[in-house]
């Protein structure tokens, strides 16, 4: 059982939501559930005794429950059930974001192709990829939201001991080799970042992704720790060449362990490796190891849209061709019309990069005709990660 079904010990404090059988057994023995939600519990083991417990406009989703009386019992008696769909290797409801182990679950026995993440994907190819059928389009719609929702709840566990600009998104190509100067460039500025306390946000992929989340990890430990690991990482450089490619993940992972945090201390493991936020869209990519919080989507415009969206204390963009170009001017589109608010600074690592690609060109003259003022003054070309850090941080 993936672990992100629910866990023992409450995943927050939210007053209206159990995702825990700790919490739930706290309300039975209330004889109350009323007006709440249950999320994704295993409540067919050790099933719980709802006789004559509250039950009206309980909504119960992704919970796995006794047998059809039970159901029928709870529905008769006012709650709303969304079972989980079955035959499925994914819930339908999660109730906690992934983790790199939850990803990686199964490599150690099969391998990369017998990898939750990678069942994931096959059962996602099978089922019609981005164009799925109803059934399977509404349990990946219930899965996403499931992220979602824990998504939110751990930004706002973070958020309540650091400033909400505080997080930094970090985009570049997927195809970079692990050892680039561009990949150790992206590293060592989310190393320095994660260091000053920023969150660092990346779309949870190979390459540039990695190499962020990399930093962020690694954040506690020395300049000559990180180049060390990355080092290491360089002997498996192509993601293509999948289980070199993990395994030297896990290695890295093995040789720095990261601190140890409680079951439900989500804000401990996001300072150690930050947020991704992946999609099985792009599941041919192996999963990227090193963030603390993966909030892993089937849809890649949700996905896309929750980076840009949770980014507010500026965006690097590292070299990287046309998925980078579209995140580009997508962000550009919300820092025009100021969609989430004031934006940070956009910083373009690599200036020859970006002379080959004339961005700059382009969004000057565009963002110095934003409704909210001229914001052209947000742009940032550079090759020194000391100027990136001064417009990120203002240091």
């Amino acid at each position: 059982m993936q672990s992100v079904f629910g866990g023992e010990q409450p995943f927050d404090a939210t007053a209206f939501e159990i995702e825990s059988r700790a919490e739930l057994d706290v309300h039975l023995a209330k004889r109350s559930l009323a007006g709440l939600i249950v999320l994704g519990l295993r409540l067919d083991e050790q099933p719980p005794d709802f006789t004559g417990v509250d039950v009206s406009q309980t909504l119960f989703v992704g919970c796995r429950l006794a047998g059809p009386r039970v159901e029928m019992d709870l529905i008769a008696r006012g709650a709303h059930l969304v079972p989980p769909f079955e035959a499925r290797p994914y819930p339908t409801h999660p109730a906690h974001l992934y983790t790199p182990e939850d990803l990686a679950d199964g490599f150690a026995r099969e391998g990369f192709a017998g990898m939750y993440d990678t069942l994931v994907y096959e059962h996602f190819l099978a089922h019609g990829g981005a164009a799925p059928d109803l059934r399977e389009a509404i349990a990946q719609r219930l899965h996403d939201a499931g992220i979602d929702n824990a998504l939110g709840k751990a930004l706002a566990a973070w958020v309540d001991g650091h400033d909400a600009r505080g997080a930094v998104g970090i985009m570049g190509g997927h195809a970079e080799p692990r050892g680039s100067a561009a990949y150790r460039m992206a590293a060592t500025l989310a190393w320095r970042l994660a260091g000053a306390g920023r969150l660092i946000v990346t779309g949870g992929g190979p390459g540039v992704m990695e190499a962020a989340n990399l930093g962020a990890y690694l954040s506690d430990g020395t300049a000559d720790q990180l180049s060390a690991a990355i080092d290491q990482l360089a002997v498996a450089p192509d993601f293509r060449d999948h289980d070199p490619f993990t395994a030297a993940a896990l290695a890295v992972r093995a040789a720095y362990p990261a601190p140890a945090c409680a079951a439900g201390d989500v804000v401990g493991k996001l300072t150690h490796g930050g947020l991704a936020l992946p999609t099985w869209l792009y599941g041919h990519e192996p999963a990227n190891l090193f963030a603390g919080q993966i909030g892993k989507y089937f849809s890649n415009a949700v996905r896309e849209d929750t980076i840009l969206r949770l980014s507010r204390g500026g965006i690097v963009f590292a070299p990287g061709w046309a998925g980078t170009v579209q995140e580009v001017f997508q962000a550009a589109t919300k820092t025009f019309y100021r969609t989430d608010g004031p934006s940070g600074a956009f910083v373009f690592l690599g200036v020859e990069h970006w002379s080959t690609l004339p961005v700059e060109a382009l969004l000057r003259p565009l963002l110095a005709r934003s409704p909210h003022g001229d914001q052209s003054d947000l742009l940032v070309v550079t090759d020194s990660l000391d100027e990136a850090m001064a417009a990120l941080t203002g240091a």
